[in-house]
């Protein structure tokens, strides 16, 4: 096998893993649009989005927060959204004094309000710190979801967490990319839902009817 032939084969095999992942996801329509609906409801009731992560997932919650609170579409409404991964000097010191499992969760608790919503990343759901956030916001009462990846780990498991979006893949890398589409559709339909305000009150089961 010549070396571009080999190099095409790799190049092949790198977008069928992305198109394997994504089109799972994309299968799983029904439980973003729930998500989304839920999400847009209590954004409706004025609450706001608490997004959370470690490392790329750290950076992935800043990207988040950013597009709810400062829209790059002219015309979006900015939604209220923090990400507690931005405030380096409190994960340090909560981390020092409590253990980082309580880095999220000792946030959660002092900026949580009942109608907010928490959002936790974490490529292979075994994060003990996303856990224990999502933990923490479901006891004060807040909506909360997860991006995941592999197998969605304990995250996915946990009766805390209402929502789970996993990727279907052992690589990081492809799970990481995932992620940012499955986000960016997240904020694209919760302002599809919020702008149609009358289906937060159709009735879905979930947030949406109460």
């Amino acid at each position: 096998m010549s070396v571009t032939s080999t190099m095409q084969s790799a190049v092949d095999e790198a977008f069928a893993r992305r198109d394997r992942a994504g089109r799972v996801l994309a299968g799983d329509s029904g439980r973003i649009a729930r998500m989304c609906q839920d999400m847009a409801a209590r954004f409706h009731r004025g609450g706001k989005l608490i997004v959370f992560g470690n490392g790329g997932g750290g950076a992935d919650a800043a990207h988040i927060a950013v597009e709810f609170m400062h829209p790059v579409i002219v015309g979006k409404r900015a939604l209220p959204a923090l990400a507690l991964s931005n405030d380096a000097a409190t994960f340090a010191g909560v981390s020092n004094r409590e253990g980082i499992a309580e880095t999220f969760a000792h946030q959660m608790h002092r900026w949580a309000d009942p109608a907010d919503m928490a959002l936790g990343i974490s490529r292979d759901g075994r994060c003990a710190n996303v856990l224990r956030g999502l933990e923490m916001a479901k006891m004060l009462g807040l909506l909360t979801g997860a991006l995941v990846g592999g197998d969605g780990g304990p995250i996915a498991r946990s009766p805390a967490t209402d929502h789970v979006l996993t990727v279907a893949s052992d690589d990081p890398a492809v799970v990481k990319e995932v992620h940012v589409t499955a986000y960016h559709v997240l904020w694209e339909l919760v302002h599809v839902f919020f702008e149609q305000s009358g289906s937060l009150h159709a009735g879905t089961g979930g947030e949406a009817s109460g």
